[in-house]
């Protein structure tokens, strides 16, 4: 019985654990948004690997799992990655792989805000790609 309560309380300290997405307000229609991220990541020499178009996803099969709810009108994931931060982050503790490919999300809700943002991530080397992060989203945002 041990093993069961050892497992309960390893999972909710890690659910404890999650953080709330930093996130900011885009003034400007999703299009300009995406565009704006897609322009300061690549300004930052860094190739995006793949964009994951989450809205379109969760619009498409709202049907079929018995929901009409609209989460996003459009929402858009941007994956990434640098090799220079990632090497820093990876040598400090080879685990930091789990974080890696990074993401930067736009998004607009049901009632038309637009919003980019990324995850949280844990204190220590990883505030490294945090900065990279949230400067990317500062020029994002600023232009």
């Amino acid at each position: 019985m041990k093993p069961v309560i050892l497992t309960a309380a390893l999972a909710f300290a890690t659910a404890a654990h999650a953080e709330a997405p930093i996130t900011t307000a885009y003034e400007g229609s999703f299009d300009d948004a995406a565009f704006a991220v897609e322009t300061a990541i690549v300004g930052q020499g860094l190739v995006i690997d793949y964009v994951s178009h989450v809205g379109e996803m969760l619009n498409r099969t709202g049907e079929d799992v018995g929901s009409d709810v609209m989460i996003f009108k459009e929402a858009d994931i941007f994956l990434f990655c640098s090799a220079v931060v990632s090497r820093e982050v990876m040598e400090a503790d080879p685990m930091n792989i789990a974080h890696c490919p990074y993401g930067i999300f736009v998004a607009e809700d049901a009632d038309g805000a637009v919003t980019i943002g990324y995850r949280d991530y844990p204190d220590g080397p990883m505030e490294k790609v945090e900065a990279l992060l949230a400067e990317i989203v500062k020029e994002a945002t600023e232009n």
